[in-house]
């Protein structure tokens, strides 16, 4: 436990000498640091034992007020050598610091709380192991194209390379999956440095950036006056990011293409959500007729109950569509490529993409570079100026709307039946019902597992923007309850739920103490089967060798209590194994607004290997 020293900002800690003095003067602090002279270097380094004193301030304060000035609210991380004291300056300053169990979470919250907000999440890590562990969520947020920054203490730079302690060159190992990294030399480049990392997360495609901060730099000393002029001198030379023009003819081709097309559709992804184009995008909808095809992060966007979403006619949308409007959506194996058989191989993209890159690669029919809200209204003003509509009658149209309400029909005789043992599809009902139950502000949806995911995102319906959060582009499992605690903070006012496979949940289960710590408003639901994809999968003829005994390389202990987990630290824990306990459970946990667990039992042979891609295993 420290504190701050009265009548300055220095910082005194509990078990250091001048914890007991309660002072900044400086000779005080000569004492200390010869009396630590005698102690082990780790014992010094422990205590985190760099205190700022008179007026001067230390790197780690600095970096803290940087962060500030940038405009960061909220960080996430573990704590530790060398970045505990920069953790609790932080906090002191105003940003709030959810602190985890393990950074692999913690760096999955920091780039869904980037996505969420449109600002850069921010992960803090000790060095070494915490700046390995850390690259799942900045690889996460490189793939997802989600605005992070990893923030990691380092080594002392005069020891590199001589085997100090959790010593690794983590510029080169965060090359891959960061779009721009800086480590620190000095404590007089710390507020250039933090501005920026920060600004480039968000410029241009959004991405991934790397802080690297040695521990000496954090020990490094200036004074008051000087760091607020590295501050200012910082923040005045913050580059500000120019908008792109797009040609008007450009725009004139697309919308050309649009009222040409006999079959045209609509196509939208999280790079839309993130851009906030939900209003766009139904005033396009809503004027032409077009129908409209979202991605899985693009859901809600425009409600999936709307009368020209095409989701449940996806099959049919793109294999027949001749011009297909991409916003925010990219042409990969989510969309199967762009290329038959799924598509027609003569379907015109107009792709709207902010990134130059991502134009060149997919080599659509017209591409279109820019902020997809932007772009949108550009088109949107040149319809109204010459306006065109499919109209209720048009025979692509028609075929759509009739292909819908087949498959809803008979996708919603499937939800009818109450099975019991559980299946996947009636619990999701039961669920689906429940969350609209609770009308506006939606609940954000967080939603990983492969057969869990794949029923879940046919099922549950997303009818506001950016409410829910998946698997995303990189198929990550484990994101559950990082993405949980980000959605609660970045939306406090919004129910955060939870629906996720035991597999799923396995890898971050223990932040459900996080959850109760923080209290924060989040239902889990776990959809216990037992395994990866359910109970034993294996064929007769594998069970065989000296380890046949041994459980299937997919199961796991059958009927775990997984509610339990949560009532250890205080929360309270559901099991469910028939309708009327699950809906009891979520009426319950709903009203309450508190961090419950519920544990639902499914048969564990009710689902598929692989979820929807079992032609990959």
């Amino acid at each position: 436990m420290g504190g701050l020293a009265a009548g300055g900002v220095g910082v005194w800690v509990v078990g250091c000498p001048c914890a007991v003095e309660k002072t900044t003067n400086i000779s005080s602090t000569r004492r200390c640091r010869s009396r630590l002279s005698s102690q082990p270097a780790s014992f010094v380094e422990l205590f985190n034992c760099t205190h700022t004193t008179g007026d001067q301030i230390d790197g780690n304060l600095l970096v803290a007020k940087a962060l500030v000035k940038a405009g960061v609210e909220c960080m996430f991380g573990v704590v530790g050598i060398p970045v505990t004291s920069l953790a609790n300056h932080a906090v002191s300053l105003g940003i709030r610091f959810l602190a985890f169990h393990n950074e692999q979470s913690a760096g999955y919250a920091a780039s869904a709380y980037g996505y969420l907000t449109g600002r850069p999440g921010v992960l803090l890590t000790v060095s070494g192991p915490g700046c390995v562990h850390g690259l799942a969520g900045l690889s996460n947020a490189a793939t997802n194209t989600w605005p992070m920054v990893l923030i990691s203490g380092s080594c002392d730079q005069r020891d590199f390379g001589r085997g100090d302690f959790q010593e690794l060159d983590q510029i080169a190992v965060v090359k891959p999956f960061s779009k721009f990294s800086v480590k620190v030399t000095s404590i007089d480049r710390i507020p250039n440095s933090v501005f920026g990392v920060l600004d480039e997360a968000v410029s241009g495609r959004p991405g991934g950036c790397y802080l690297d901060l040695p521990s000496d730099v954090l020990h490094q000393t200036v004074s008051e006056s000087e760091a607020e002029n590295l501050l200012l001198s910082a923040m005045n030379s913050r580059k500000h990011e120019a908008n792109g023009n797009i040609e008007t003819i450009e725009i004139e081709k697309a919308v050309s293409a649009l009222r040409q097309a006999e079959r045209p559709l609509i196509v939208f992804g999280k790079g839309a959500a993130y851009a906030k184009a939900e209003n766009e995008l139904k005033e396009l909808v809503e004027s032409t007729k077009i129908p409209f095809l979202p991605t899985p992060m693009g859901k809600g966007l425009l409600p999936d109950a709307h009368d020209l979403a095409a989701t449940a006619a996806r099959s049919l949308a793109i294999g027949r569509c001749d011009v297909a409007l991409v916003v925010g959506a990219r042409l990969n194996w989510l969309l199967h490529f762009g290329e038959p058989p799924k598509w027609s191989k003569d379907v015109k993209f107009i792709v709207i993409d902010v990134s130059k890159d991502e134009i060149e690669l997919r080599k659509p029919y017209l591409g279109l570079i820019g902020d997809a809200k932007k772009v949108l209204s550009m088109i949107n003003k040149k319809v109204k100026d010459d306006p065109f509509c499919l109209g209720e009658s048009h025979t692509w149209a028609q075929a759509i709307s009739n292909k819908v309400k087949e498959n809803v029909s008979r996708m919603e005789a499937q939800l009818a039946k109450d099975v019991v043992p559980f299946n996947f599809h009636t619990p999701m009902r039961i669920i689906r019902d429940a969350i609209l139950g609770l009308g506006s502000p939606a609940p954000i949806l967080v939603s990983e597992g492969a057969n869990t995911m794949d029923v879940g995102r046919a099922v549950l319906l997303q009818m506001e923007p950016r409410t829910r959060l998946d698997a995303g582009t990189w198929g990550t499992m484990g994101v559950g309850l990082g993405y949980c605690i980000a959605a609660a903070v970045a939306s406090p006012e919004r129910l955060v739920v939870a629906v996720e496979g035991d597999s799923g949940f396995g890898f971050s289960a223990m932040e459900v103490e996080t959850l109760v710590r923080y209290q924060l408003p989040v239902t889990v639901i776990v959809f216990n089967n037992g395994g990866v994809y359910g109970g034993d999968r294996r064929r007769p003829e594998e069970i065989t060798g000296p380890h046949k005994d041994d459980p299937a390389p997919t199961s796991f202990v059958p009927d775990a209590g997984y509610h339990v987990l949560i009532e250890a630290f205080g929360g309270k824990g559901y099991i469910a194994r028939d309708p009327n306990e699950l809906k009891s459970a979520l009426s319950e946990a709903f009203s309450a607004r508190k961090p419950a667990v519920i544990n639902v039992i499914i048969d564990p042979y009710a689902g598929a290997e692989s979820g929807r891609l079992q032609h990959k295993n």
